[in-house]
């Protein structure tokens, strides 16, 4: 099992980026749009899409980097590095989406 160092670039490091990036954009105001029935609210909350892009990206490198290739020896180089990068890069997706649901929610 290889142990790499935190912030080295390997594929599930890149995978968990993008997958950070792209969801954390749309994390937090995805549900606002849908509880108010306005696909326009996702520009609307474009600062909080911001925040989550700002925070969701590095923090997905740096789980996928680490979790990618931990997984090497049961899965195999490639599909661990995918298969790492994805659940590394929904963690704070998923932690937004989360929050963001909270946000809208009537208290």
């Amino acid at each position: 099992m290889k142990r790499p160092r935190i912030g080295e670039g390997n594929l599930g490091a890149l995978v968990g980026a993008v997958t950070g990036a792209v969801g954390g954009l749309v994390a937090v105001v995805l549900p606002l749009a849908i509880m108010t029935h306005d696909l326009q609210a996702l520009a609307a909350a474009r600062t909080l899409g911001i925040i989550g892009w700002i925070v969701c990206w590095p923090m997905g490198w740096l789980l996928g980097g680490q979790l990618g290739p931990r997984l090497g020896n049961a899965l195999g180089e490639r599909k661990a590095g995918i298969l790492g990068g994805l659940a590394a890069g929904l963690l704070p997706v998923v932690g937004f989406a989360m929050w963001g649901w909270y946000l809208v929610t009537p208290k």
